[in-house]
């Protein structure tokens, strides 16, 4: 009984010194269900989350050993309006160029060993997304969106590898 006691805590230590080795990304919704701009069917809404969350998982692959980032999304306004489809079945996203610019609002703690080391509260915006050079294909979905976290995360975390 004493072996195994020993057995599982030093397995316990083990796994405790990994996860601290490696870089982690955790985001949250805050209320999604209220944010400015969301496609109102369910499943639309979670891809659209989901889609969001693996670019901030991407991103943070590049984070220094011993780094993991809090994200806490509070808002997101898409680029574009959508507007029913009559044949569709489902809304049709517009990008004119106007007042439809990608926002969102999150906060976010950035650990190093634990520690936060930076933390902060920011309203994303790219009002020029139409009139400027994007990495990502045209139909790559949230492309302006994911273009807008690359320009904030390189100020504000660290480069964004390519």
């Amino acid at each position: 009984m004493k072996t195994l006691v020993c057995q599982l805590t030093l397995a316990g230590l083990f796994l405790l010194a990994a996860g601290g080795a490696s870089a982690g990304v955790t985001v949250t919704y805050n209320q999604p269900e209220n944010f400015a701009d969301l496609p109102f069917t369910t499943w639309e809404r979670e891809d659209v989350m989901k889609g969001i969350s693996e670019h901030f998982d991407k991103l943070g692959k590049a984070l220094p050993p011993g780094q993991d980032i809090r994200i806490e999304v509070l808002d997101i306004d898409l680029a574009g309006r959508e507007y029913p489809a009559r044949s569709a079945g489902r809304e049709i996203r517009v990008l004119r160029g106007h007042a439809d610019w990608p926002r969102m609002h999150l906060r976010y703690w950035l650990e190093q060993d634990g520690r936060v080391i930076k933390s902060g509260e920011e309203q994303l915006s790219d009002m020029a997304y139409l009139d400027r050079t994007n990495r990502y294909f045209e139909g790559e979905q949230l492309r302006y969106e994911k273009q807008m976290i690359n320009d904030w995360w390189g100020k504000t975390i660290g480069p964004v590898k390519r």
